[in-house]
């Protein structure tokens, strides 16, 4: 290690004196080194961006919105000035003020040659309601540490706001266009509105049935509804909201002991919302929407549509606000008009629903949550949409008194009252799907209407599973009840026999039997041919598509042909391809809207019923099908003859369904008229009952109630849980059956 230390010290030496020598100096034998060269450092300054680069990018920030960018090109003094927020909000309000719709400008020639350098620059601020603004404009310029920076003082927005002004405008805004149904009847319109509510320590027994039954009238809803919701606050002072009326509507009220009136302007959804979720709703423009509607022509205190036709009708039922647009001296004094537009009424819209039968519809589900969807059956024109629960589109207006107590409960609500589950809520069919199965069975070639199959209480061909039948279940449910069971298999059945008895062994059967054969994909394939797995192309609503896949394992396959596994549906899906079989085979385009008219009465748009395919089957498999399904309905064996004894002058086919999910399975029953009435057409039917049960006990009733409102005006025969019609038998909703009806394997 010495000798290494020794060699090092050696080599350094050397390289200092062949250092100095090359230097041509002596090193000084005692103190520091004199007289050694000075280094030479070069400093290379960085390079500016000019001036034109500068105004360059702040404009083009200016034509994407980007004020924020902008502040960082002015000039550290006029930063001073203005804070970056302040900045931002005069540069937003400016244009929210002008409606910008695009904002272009040019730089004609570049001269920095000027100490301090300025430029000059032309914009033109093209608007949606005034018309084009030109205006040319002057950029001075200063150099700080971090380059070339714009002067800028507030004439850089327009330069009539050069001293501090600022611009200012007034808005004339048109009544909001109605809503009406099929018949000219408003669910919706522009008007003088009361929020009604009881304070119950102030109800006097004396005059309470009169408050019922005038509340009762103004909202459509049951007085004993009504009643429940102060029952249990009676000793106290407690506001309790009941719902809207017009205010002309509620003179009456006035004076009965307990009632509370407070009225305001707005606009008004009958019946405390008739179809609200496919009518959807107004509210304020939030803060994400301001500069997209100020920019439109919209008032900033505007109320827009937010969800259903409201929101897909806008350009409609806004009209064309007015607008007067104004410099203002910093001193609040109108200096000048710099534009301004005249309002225009609103257009109307008028849709395919019936009023009675949605309000038939929305009380037909009453206690349960699920959908109804009646359509006509030979043009696609939608009668009723109901979803339940319902809400109150009126709640989400702020002026309205009861907002501030059950706006709340609608947006936290775990049931999900604003989901449309008429085209948004996707569920398993269920047997209801077996009409899927049952046509790509005959369409197959291996199967004839006459096929036989016995039907037992159990399915044995998977190899590692036994699959019991809903008879089974019955049959176990009645034996723990009573001790008794009573309910026995099908047996022999044909092919249509086997659909009227919703045979689960038979549908397992088939479905196994095409996926051993090779034919995969056949009974996927003729549920796409109905318009499963796709929107139906209703349009103006948002809809959900559904899903059906091909099955990739037996176990896949069986579960698929009664409508369970992976199939999942919209009410909308089946009321279409249920009109589809009754009408011949035609797959219609669902429609909602019938015609959008202006102030005078005009039709400007008017929707006609549209074809978007046919059924994918030969006419005797059609024709087999339907009398399969009104084997349903007038076989004494029919899975849902009992429910229909007491209605034979209309003729109904149907299916009946019960999908298994978690907790109780969902009720369906799905349809169409075959009246042939020459004044009334025939409709065709879809109903859930999400968690309702069976299909034959809960669907099927519900469904034969819109067919009493539809051919006779009204409700002829109370449900199995009502004591009369509108009337359950006890408080709580009705106790249902067990589901039983398709297993899932």
């Amino acid at each position: 290690m010495k000798v290494m230390k020794i060699i090092y010290l050696a080599c350094f030496l050397v390289f200092v004196a062949g250092c100095a020598g090359n230097a041509n100096t002596l090193l000084p034998t005692s103190g520091a080194a004199q007289n050694l060269p000075t280094p030479i450092v070069h400093v290379t300054e960085p390079v500016l961006a000019s001036p034109e680069t500068i105004l360059k990018d702040y404009l083009n920030f200016w034509a994407k919105d980007e004020y924020a960018s902008m502040y960082q090109l002015i000039s550290k003094d006029a930063q001073k000035t203005i804070s970056s927020d302040n900045f931002v909000a005069k540069y937003r309000d400016s244009m929210n003020a002008l409606t910008l719709k695009e904002f272009t400008f040019q730089i004609p020639s570049a001269d920095n040659s000027k100490n301090p350098p300025s430029l000059n620059f032309h914009v033109v601020f093209k608007t949606n309601l005034f018309g084009d603004f030109p205006r040319d404009l002057t950029a001075n310029f200063v150099r700080d540490d971090a380059g070339w920076r714009i002067v800028w003082d507030q004439g850089m927005i327009l330069p009539e706001l050069k001293d501090g002004s600022y611009l200012q405008a007034d808005y004339d805004v048109p009544a909001r266009g109605m809503i009406l149904d099929r018949n000219g009847k408003p669910f919706v319109t522009q008007t003088d509105v009361v929020a009604l509510g009881v304070i119950p320590s102030q109800i006097n027994p004396k005059t309470e049935n009169a408050l019922l039954g005038e509340l009762s009238r103004l909202t459509g809803m049951y007085p004993g509804m009504i009643m429940a919701l102060y029952d249990d606050k009676r000793n106290t002072d407690w506001y309790v909201p009941v719902g809207e009326a017009i205010a002309a509507d509620a003179k009456r009220l006035a004076g009965l002991a307990g009632a509370v009136m407070t009225q305001y302007t707005s606009r008004f959804y009958y019946e405390n919302g008739i179809a609200p979720q496919t009518i959807g709703y107004v509210s304020p423009v939030t803060k994400e929407q301001l500069d997209q509607y100020v920019r439109a022509g919209y008032s900033p205190a505007a109320r827009v549509g937010q969800a259903g036709i409201e929101k897909w009708g806008e350009p409609f039922l806004s009209g064309t606000t007015g607008e007067t647009l104004y410099i203002v001296s910093k001193d609040g004094v109108v200096l000048t008009t710099l534009g301004k537009t005249e309002a225009k009424k609103a257009s109307s819209i008028s849709l395919t629903l019936d009023e009675k039968m949605q309000i038939g519809a929305q009380d037909a589900l009453s206690g349960f949550n699920g959908s109804i969807v009646v359509m006509e059956r030979d043009t696609g024109r939608i009668l009723a949409m109901a979803s339940s629960p319902k809400f109150d589109p009126n709640l989400f207006d702020p002026n309205n008194a009861n907002s501030g107590y059950a706006l709340g409960n609608i947006l936290n609500d775990p049931q999900s009252p604003l989901l449309d589950r008429s085209i948004q809520g996707q569920y398993p069919l269920g047997s209801v799907f077996k009409v899927m199965t049952f046509s790509a069975a005959l369409e197959s070639g291996t199967y004839t209407p006459d096929t036989m199959y016995h039907c037992g209480y159990d399915f044995s061909e998977l190899p590692d599973r036994v699959l019991h039948d809903w008879t089974w279940e019955h049959y176990q449910n009645e034996l723990a009840a009573t001790g008794e069971g009573k309910t026995r298999p099908s047996g022999d059945l044909t092919l249509v026999q086997g659909l009227m008895r919703s045979c689960n062994p038979y549908f397992w059967h088939i479905g196994l039997d095409l996926y051993d054969q090779g034919r995969v994909s056949a009974i996927a394939n003729m549920a796409r041919g109905f318009g499963l797995g796709s929107k139906t192309g209703i349009g103006v609503l948002d809809e959900a598509s559904g899903t059906i896949v091909n099955p990739t394992t037996p176990l896949d396959a069986v579960n698929q042909a009664i409508g369970q596994g992976d199939v999942l549906v919209t009410p909308l899906q089946v009321a279409d391809f249920m009109a589809a079989i009754g009408n011949g085979g035609t797959l219609f385009r669902p429609q909602i809207v019938e015609d959008v008219t202006d102030s005078n009465g005009n039709d400007t748009t008017i929707f006609k019923p549209e074809s978007r395919g046919v059924l994918p089957m030969k006419p005797e498999t059609l024709s087999t099908l339907r009398t399969a399904m009104l084997a349903v309905i007038r076989n004494p064996r029919g899975t849902a003859y009992n429910r229909f004894l007491n209605l034979t002058t209309v003729p109904i086919y149907g299916k009946t369904g019960t999908a298994q999910t978690t907790g109780n399975s969902h009720a369906w029953f799905a349809g169409y008229t075959d009246a042939n009435n020459p004044d009334l057409g025939d409709i065709s039917i879809a109903v859930i009952a999400e968690n309702g049960g069976e299909g034959s006990e809960i669907a099927a009733p519900m469904f034969k109630r819109m067919v009493e409102i539809y051919f006779f005006g009204k409700a002829l025969s109370p449900y199995p849980w009502e004591t009369s019609i509108g009337v359950t038998r006890t408080p709580t909703s009705p106790v249902t059956p067990t589901p039983s009806e398709t297993p899932t394997p």
